[in-house]
Order: C-alpha cells, then structure tokens, then sequence
C-alpha cells in the first residue's frame, strides 16, 4: 500500500496531513508543506462534570450514528480561513462520510470543488483532491502516520476522535442549560489531556491520539461541549495548536463539531483498491 497512501516525508510542514487539505488552504498563506443518568445532573464543576464529559463517547456509541457538521478554523499570521464539512457518521462501526467545503484559493480567484472524504480506522479517503489525481480516484492517508492524529488532517476532526479526546478530561466545570437547535442541552467547559486520551479511547483512537499527544505544540486540549438529556454530543469545540515546520510560526486550530438527527442511515461503503490513486501527489 504504500504507493497508495501519502506518506509522512512527502510535506515538510509540522502536521503532514495539512498538505491533503488544511495546506490547500493555508499553503500560501503559513507555508506548512451509555451514560444518560450521569448527563441529567447539573453539577457545577469537579469530578462529577469530568465523569460526565468523559462517558460523552459511549453515549454515541449507544446512539448507533448520525448527521453531522464540521467547521476547522486556522490562524497563523493574521490570516483566518475556514473549512466546513457536513455529512453522516457510524459510531459502532467507525465509518464516517463528509463533503468538505473549502474557502476561494488566496488569491480569491476561485472557488475550489467540495472534497468527498471517507473517514476509517487507520484511513483517510478523499476525492476530488485535485492537484493531478483522476477525478474519478481516491487518494488514501494513512492516519497512522500523521502527527495531529487525524484530528487537522483532512480539515475536519473525525467525529468519534473529538469524542473520544473527551475521554482524558482532566478538568471540567458545568456552565448552564441552553438550546441548540430547539435541544436542551447542558454546557461543559474544560480541559483534556492526549496523553489520557489515548489511554482511555478505544483500540482505533489510541494511536492517533497519542501521536497527536507529541504533535501539537500542547497536549492539553481546551474544549467546549453541550451534551442532550441522553448525554450524546450535541456541540463540542476544541482548540488545538502546533508549529508550523518552515516558519516556526504558531498555527492555532479551533475545530467545531455538531451532531444531529441521531440514527441517520449512515451507509458507509469505502473504496475498492483499484479505485485508489497509486501516483505522486502534485504539490499545490
């Protein structure tokens, strides 16, 4: 496989996989080559939020799958872009669908075409990765191998991974009851660590996670997160930074995710090996 996967030497910049997508964007501009009883007390902070927060996982997990948004915000240098994504995910079986939106290229001359990405254990898909691929091939990243964990890679954060990052949450205050969309939902806010993470998650999430733990610049991840009556992932926002590799100048990460519609059909079905792109990837 390895001539079919985009391997860690082939970009120079601190997370690889921004060369896939988050590079696309920023390239030009940063030079980077089961829990509902838990979830219905409102504690105001301490153990009983952290319990709370880090059985977020499982709840989904009991939910089967859903819809979901993603929106990726980079920073670096007084430059902000945005990347949105929107689709379906499966919980249980770690399969997830998603159509990337990327903002115009930096010169605004042009509007680049949504990007279908397929997320799996260990693997990234992506068509419509432009850049020399055939539009009909997919281009296949090993997750394995990159040093954000696949939380940046693609522009979006799988996902089951933001919530299993939720799993090394070693501190958390409840905020206050809100809405969103119509939901009620109770507000987490704290601070969770990769390295606990990684040892907490399940067997798919652990390597990643941990070389997201040495990646970033800081393994201490601050977060956001609405939780329903149920205690499954309405709302989490996490904010993530790393160095930039050519530049040594610092690139911060706030990563959105909304799930909804819980037990969506989320009919995931990847490629077959000669649907996959086996050349080099043109740099952009």
């Amino acid at each position: 496989m390895a001539g079919r996967e985009l391997r860690r030497g082939r970009t120079g910049g601190a997370v690889v996989a921004l060369g896939a997508v988050g590079c696309l964007v920023l390239g030009g501009l940063a030079g980077c080559g089961g829990s509902s009883g838990a979830a219905t007390g409102g504690s105001p902070g301490g153990s009983a939020a952290v319990a709370v927060v880090r059985e977020a996982a499982d709840a989904l997990v009991d939910a089967g799958s859903s819809k979901a948004r993603t929106s990726m915000e980079m920073a670096t240098g007084g430059t902000r872009v945005t990347i949105r994504g929107e689709g379906v995910y499966d919980y249980r079986k770690r399969l997830g669908r998603l159509k990337v939106l990327l903002p115009q290229d930096p010169s605004g001359t042009s509007v680049r075409r949504p990007i279908t990405e397929l997320l799996a254990p260990g693997a990234l898909f992506m068509k419509n990765r432009g850049a020399g691929v055939p539009a009909d091939k997919w281009v296949r990243v090993d997750t394995r191998t990159l040093s954000d964990g696949n939380l940046v890679t693609g522009g979006v954060t799988d996902p089951f991974a933001a919530a299993e990052l939720l799993r090394g949450t070693r501190s958390a205050t409840f905020v206050g009851r809100t809405e969103l969309a119509g939901t009620e939902v109770r507000h987490y806010r704290g601070t969770a660590d990769l390295h606990e993470a990684a040892r907490a998650a399940s067997e798919a999430n652990k390597g990643p996670l941990g070389a997201a733990a040495t990646g970033f610049a800081t393994a201490v991840v601050p977060f956001d997160v609405y939780l329903d009556g149920e205690g499954r992932i309405r709302k989490v926002r996490h904010r993530f930074s790393f160095m930039n590799g050519e530049r040594e100048e610092p690139v911060a990460v706030a990563s959105t995710t909304l799930l909804y519609d819980f037990g969506a059909p989320a009919d995931v079905r990847l490629p077959e090996p000669a649907d996959i792109y086996a050349g080099r990837i043109a740099e952009e």
